[in-house]
């Protein structure tokens, strides 16, 4: 297992659940993943939000990507941290694949309640209900 099949189940399965820490308190959310490739997983959000100030005060961070299948499924975690891009080009690129973005009370790429962050370093693995009593059995992508 290398990290192209990962970022292949993730593009498979775009839509990740993002633990985050507020305080003490985990907090989770659904996010629709923009892409992944061999530098990481990407997604946007608004500095307004409380999940940006969430991730801004603690980076680390942990992904959950499924797909159903017979008894549970197949899930991918992946663990990390956020990585924050201010990047003009990424900006208009997303701006670009997902004008929705512009009717949500983004004005622009240059606006700076735009963020765009990636998970690009960490720790990946495939959970089935054959590591459901032995998730350290799992083997593991560093990246």
């Amino acid at each position: 297992m290398d990290l192209s099949e990962c970022t292949k189940f993730a593009i498979e399965n775009p839509v990740t659940y993002i633990a985050t820490m507020d305080g003490d308190q985990p907090r989770v959310r659904a996010f629709a993943m923009w892409f992944a490739d061999e530098s990481g997983f990407y997604y946007h959000t608004g500095t307004p939000k409380k999940v940006w100030s969430q991730l801004s005060k603690n980076p680390k961070v942990e992904l959950c990507f499924s797909t159903p299948a017979e008894g549970a499924g197949r899930m991918m975690r992946v663990c990390g941290q956020v990585e924050f891009l201010d990047d003009p080009a990424l900006k208009k690129r997303l701006v670009q694949e997902r004008p929705w973005i512009l009717q949500i009370g983004v004005s622009g790429a240059d606006d700076p309640k735009l963020s765009v962050f990636r998970v690009a370093h960490g720790e990946a693995y495939f959970w089935t209900m054959e590591y459901n009593m032995n998730e350290d059995g799992a083997p593991r992508v560093r990246f």
